[in-house]
């Protein structure tokens, strides 16, 4: 059945086929690129915007441009800054799909009188032949599954989206996309985040937040003795070896930081196992939790391969991670995504570390 279709174009070629996919099965496609981090980023910029237009115009549909840079800054980056300054470690990327690529999106799309709204991320969405319920799916394409940064879709969210590119992987896109004559076909894509185009991440931190940095303080290890001095521990992640500026017998790693005190606390590989892990805001994709604890892979980054574990649901919102191993270099501020079953590809939930237990 045809519908009208909102597509987030970023000005990628990834964007450009889910658009491009979408008119080919009928619907009424209407692009719409998001202006969030301005012409500093890899991403978003108005380069970008005149590339999705180009692939707009190629495809025959109505584009928009939609300016949300001032509440990106206030929603995204600026609480990215204050995360790492708590001693977090943000991942942003969640926040940009939740707020931005789903919920802004699907707003713009009701004012438009459109019924969905689709993205070109490497996903999949099912509906449960019992319920009827949508699941979500890792894409096929596992180097570049996306899943993982949706897990804090709501169910209602959910129902009303596309993924067309679930089922296909990288080559395969940008084949599609050059037999199209689409103009990004080729285009590099951004592996950083997009406000932070060189990886600077504490020069980002600094620019926003120059009256609140945390100064210099101590490296410690695990038993208190100070091994050397830091410029801040917006500086440091969790699991972190190089740029650690101590003279040392051994490999040290960033095994914790302690905000309040100011200090970085290392120790050696060993010692970034952790077993248990606190999560706080957990969401379920069936839109609440299960009665008793879950088995599923846990994964703790975009690019951690998963660890078995029991998923314990602590209510009101929170859940309690029971590795079968320790797992190393669990970060506070990321998310821990659960999937269920031994090898399956569906999502079952997820949460952010809040914090961890050896």
């Amino acid at each position: 059945m045809s519908e009208r279709v909102v597509v987030a174009m970023s000005g990628g070629v990834d964007s450009s086929l889910a658009a491009a996919l979408l008119v080919e099965q009928g619907h009424e496609v209407v692009g719409i690129t998001l202006a969030l981090a301005g012409d500093a980023s890899r991403c978003c910029s108005l380069a970008d915007a005149e590339d999705a237009r180009r692939v707009a115009e190629r495809l025959g549909i109505r584009f928009y441009v939609a300016n949300y840079r001032e509440r990106f800054r206030r929603e995204v980056i600026e609480a990215f800054a204050d995360e790492y300054l708590a001693g977090r470690t943000p991942i942003p990327c969640v926040a940009c799909n939740q707020r931005f690529k789903f919920h802004h999106l699907m707003e713009r799309a009701a004012a438009l009188g459109a019924e969905r709204v689709a993205t070109g991320h490497y996903a999949r969405l099912e509906r449960d032949p019992a319920t009827g319920a949508p699941r979500l799916l890792r894409g096929r394409d596992r180097g570049k599954d996306q899943s993982y940064y949706l897990f804090d879709l709501r169910p209602e969210q959910l129902a009303r989206i596309e993924l067309p590119l679930g089922g296909l992987s990288k080559p395969e896109v940008r084949e599609r996309a050059r037999a199209l004559g689409l103009a990004t076909a080729d285009k590099p894509e951004s592996q950083e985040i997009c406000f932070v185009p060189d990886g600077d991440y504490a020069r980002v931190v600094e620019a926003l937040r120059p009256d609140r940095l945390p100064g210099r303080g101590e490296i410690v290890d695990e038993s208190g003795a100070v091994l050397g001095a830091h410029a801040g521990i917006h500086h440091f992640t969790v699991g972190q070896r190089r740029g650690l500026g101590l003279a040392a017998d051994r490999r040290l790693y960033v095994k914790r930081l302690e905000p309040a005190a100011n200090r970085v606390v290392v120790c050696d590989l060993d010692g970034l196992g952790v077993r248990s892990v606190r999560l706080e805001r957990v969401s379920w994709i069936a839109g609440q939790p299960p009665e008793e604890p879950v088995r599923a892979r846990v994964q703790v980054r975009y690019r951690h391969e998963g660890a078995p574990a029991s998923v314990e649901p602590s209510p009101p919102s929170g859940a309690w991670l029971r590795f079968d191993e320790p797992v190393r270099a669990v970060a506070p501020g990321q998310a821990a995504v659960f999937y269920g079953g031994d090898e399956s590809d569906a999502v079952l939930g997820g949460g952010w570390i809040a914090e961890t237990e050896a």
